[in-house]
């Protein structure tokens, strides 16, 4: 009995041996197949999506040019001569400018969307700041004051369009 039963784990022995070793090259076969499909479907996304993160770039580069005080102020000329009134365009432009690009944050990182945000809002604490100093009485005295703060210190857009410049070129 006990022979029979030696006999017997030596004639199954071989074949759990090979089941085992048929298992496990299954199993490393199934995990590379896993990760190449992965690699190819994250190709293909990269394909898609490379394209529309640089035009959310792009677009974002544009809309922090457009609303640059230097810019917005030559590009938006005033309406009326009231100082209060041609602050109020200008913030309701650069509001504009960025409702129009809120879907943008969704193709850049978060880190770049909240210096886009820094920027829009430094920008519009410029104009109003610039609005409520006593000596601007009218439009053209509003620009002024804009333009000579702008050659005191740069632009709040600036530091926003280095680091879009800078996300861009680790992409790249």
């Amino acid at each position: 009995m006990n022979e029979d039963f030696t006999q017997l784990l030596f004639s199954i022995l071989p074949a759990i041996i090979v089941g085992a070793v048929a298992f496990y090259f299954f199993h490393t076969n199934s995990k590379n197949e896993e990760s190449r499909r992965r690699f190819l479907l994250h190709r293909e996304n990269q394909k898609t999506a490379l394209p529309m993160k640089f035009q959310a770039y792009e677009r974002m580069t544009l809309f922090l040019e457009r609303i640059s005080p230097g810019k917005i102020l030559f590009r938006i000329k005033p309406v009326n001569n009231d100082s209060n009134a041609y602050a109020n365009l200008l913030i309701n432009t650069i509001e504009q400018e960025f409702e129009h690009n809120l879907a943008q944050q969704i193709y850049i990182t978060a880190d770049c969307w909240d210096y886009i945000k820094t920027a829009k809002n430094a920008t519009i604490g410029l104009i109003r700041k610039a609005a409520s100093r006593e000596e601007v009485k009218n439009a053209d005295k509003l620009r002024e004051v804009i333009l000579t703060s702008l050659i005191e210190k740069q632009a709040p857009t600036d530091a926003a369009l280095a680091f879009i410049k800078k996300e861009v070129s680790r992409i790249i």
